[in-house]
């Protein structure tokens, strides 16, 4: 409702503006620092004074005088030295809030353009880490937030089943450990096969330290045979690859994140998506074949000879020696062997998400999803014919990758732009994170060793190339372990499903609230006691809030406190009170989630989910400690801080469903 009303006040100034002094301008509305100062303000007046050389009061004066009436807004009053400040009509605010709160918003189904939100997106060679989990909550929270605003959604987990990773694994099988095809379809039948690649991975990986030049060779002849799917490379390649993507499956299922298709990688190349978009790249000049240097026999995209702009130039010549190299790397599309790079790969994929490749993919579903779950996935055999329609052409493309692959996201972005798409590289959305690391207390509690130095650090870093790191699903266990013997201790009544249920969700809002509350550019050090806290900003304080609010509405049925009806003018009256600065300042509260959900769209930031559904609950908890709710005598008053206390549950329990978290009925 806040939004609502604040996109309201601003269409009416600025027609105002227009109406009386010919000038048009964007109206910007910032929130007052205290309640007394009103619910906006605009700094519109100082512009205002600059050019119509005029002291801004004097206009602020004028324009409060003769704006006339704005549905819901109570009055606007000049501040300082040129403010304008709006007061909401607190009634009306009221009225609309309850109202909004008792409405069901779905996602539309036609008449919206289509918005994919690419997230997840492992390499399908080990079991699934933090980092990986944050990237997952990110994007799902993301898609939770577009779709209550009325977006249509299609979810996309991009899966590269023929890339190095992968490709590293197979050699770990077949050259270091001698097994056959056979052998390791046995082993991808156990139930941690992603746990035993991960540590075989690690092992590859000093494998290849240990001698570059072969280790460039063998993957070099692996990539190509994965990439052409071919003899038992090619095979082990698949049964990793599809073995884990359903390890990760269910590993992200526990999150409560789910997907809609699983664009896998080799069905760009085998159905010749790479091939159409390295023809229209070829035929635009927009890449070319370097003849020389470093490079050479190596199709790339030319990016820093046609920087255009000072801001891109200066970024370029302020790299390092060594980042410069790895861009270097990223402007290549297909390397001197033939073999195509991830970024070319992407940029195909990308063309198709916006209908611009003029192929589409093959459907099928996913055979070994999460129980109740349909999962779709791309194939090159013959499809379902009763497969969703995926291959329309979406408007906006978020693709939800960290920070170290900005460039890489720059890269696909211009090749759109080279070939004459402006406005879909625009629309290419790089949702970037920082990464996820360990406080060295959280190490140490997950079993690594660290040396005296490690531990004064303020985070411990993990690479999961290197084995060290935390397994997403290790990490739920030992949250669900831990949320789960408190509430034994506290509730000895429940059945023993009920506090499974309940301990599942306090460490599903733990997780997901901790790597939600900070913004995507902080990197993270993951601490659990932090985490659980049912005290400060996390997951089981904003749940907490919930179950008291439930606590109440359950001792009042059994008081039999009944619920008088409240009317609009006692609703003006108590708000207008002496006490009503308060229960007001909850009443706004309640009714600011649009005003979340739109700043977290605008900025791509769904810590202003979380950071709001934190404030409720810290507005709630105050409200609660200054009322005798249930005791309240006054038979009007008491129902109107039962219906205070409705709504806030109401909006905070909506807000918790955006972050991806349940609240339980006891904790």
């Amino acid at each position: 409702m806040y939004q609502e009303l604040t996109n309201r006040l601003r269409e009416a100034l600025a027609a105002h503006v227009w109406e009386k002094y010919g000038v048009e301008l964007a109206i910007v509305l910032e929130r007052p620092p205290k309640i007394e100062m009103g619910e906006a303000a605009s700094p519109v007046c100082f512009e205002l004074a600059k050019r119509l050389k005029k002291a801004p009061r004097q206009i602020a004066q004028e324009i409060a005088n003769s704006l006339g009436k704005v549905a819901g807004i109570a009055r606007v009053e000049v501040a300082g030295s040129g403010y304008l400040n709006a007061y909401f009509d607190r009634g009306a605010f009221w009225e609309s809030t309850q109202r909004e709160a008792s409405a069901t918003r779905q996602e539309v189904e036609g008449g919206r353009e289509k918005i994919i939100v690419e997230h997840t997106s492992i390499n399908p060679n080990k079991a699934a880490h933090i980092g990986h989990v944050r990237n997952a909550v990110l994007g799902d929270t993301m898609v939770r937030i577009l779709r209550h605003a009325g977006h249509r959604v299609q979810i996309q987990n991009y899966i590269d089943n023929t890339g190095v990773q992968v490709a590293d694994v197979v050699i770990g099988f077949l050259r270091m450990e001698q097994r056959t095809i056979t052998n390791v379809m046995t082993l991808a039948k156990e139930p941690k096969f992603d746990y035993y690649c991960w540590d075989l991975y690690a092992k590859a990986t000093n494998f290849f330290a240990e001698d570059a030049e072969r280790a460039g060779m063998l993957r070099a002849e692996t990539l190509k045979a994965i990439e052409e799917n071919r003899g038992e490379d090619a095979e082990v390649a698949q049964v990793v690859a599809d073995t884990i993507v359903s390890c990760h499956l269910r590993t992200m299922a526990r999150l409560d994140i789910y997907y809609d298709l699983l664009a896998r990688e080799s069905e760009i190349l085998h159905l010749k998506f790479w091939d159409a978009a390295f023809e229209m790249l070829k035929k635009s000049g927009a890449i070319h074949l370097a003849a020389s240097g470093k490079m050479a026999g190596c199709w790339v995209l030319p990016w820093r000879e046609d920087a255009k702009d000072a801001d891109e130039v200066k970024e370029v010549k302020g790299k390092s020696t060594e980042e410069d190299e790895e861009n270097e790397q990223d402007k290549i599309i297909v390397r001197s062997n033939g073999t195509v790079t991830y970024v070319g790969k992407d940029i195909a994929y990308q063309l198709w998400k916006f209908g611009l490749l003029g192929k589409d993919f093959h459907y099928k579903k996913w055979p070994d999803v999460p129980e109740g779950e349909t999962v779709w996935a791309t194939t090159s055999r013959k499809g379902d014919p009763d497969a969703p329609h995926f291959g329309e052409a979406a408007a906006t493309v978020y693709n939800v990758i960290d920070t170290r692959q900005t460039y890489p996201q720059k890269v696909v972005a211009e090749g759109l732009r080279r070939l004459g798409h402006p406005q879909e590289a625009d629309n290419s959305i790089h949702l970037s994170y920082e990464r996820v690391t360990l406080t060295p207390r959280c190490a140490a509690e997950m079993g690594y060793e660290l040396s005296p130095d490690e531990a004064k650090k303020p985070y411990v870093e993990v690479s999961g190339r290197k084995g060290f790191g935390v397994k997403a699903d290790d990490l739920m266990d030992k949250l669900e372990a831990a949320t789960l013997g408190e509430v034994q201790q506290r509730h000895p009544e429940m059945n023993e499903d009920e506090q499974k249920r309940t301990a599942h969700a306090i460490a599903v809002g733990a997780l997901r609230f901790f790597l939600l509350k900070f913004t995507r550019n902080a990197i993270i050090a993951f601490d659990f006691k932090d985490a659980l806290s049912f005290e400060g900003e996390t997951g089981p304080y904003c749940q907490y809030a919930v179950v008291r609010i439930r606590g109440i509405r359950r001792k009042g049925a059994e008081g039999t406190v009944t619920s008088a009806a409240v009317t609009p003018e006692f609703v003006g009256q108590i708000l207008a009170s002496a006490e009503g600065t308060g229960l007001w300042e909850l009443v706004l509260a309640a009714g600011s989630l649009d005003y979340a959900v739109d700043a977290a769209i605008a900025t791509q930031e769904p810590a202003f989910v979380a950071k709001y559904a934190f404030q409720l609950a810290q507005a709630f908890n105050l409200f609660y400690h200054k009322h005798h709710i249930l005791s309240e005598a006054d038979e009007q008053k008491r129902a109107f801080l039962l219906r205070l206390t409705e709504l806030a549950e109401a909006q905070l329990v909506r807000a918790l469903s955006l972050l991806g978290i349940k609240a339980p009925e006891r904790m």
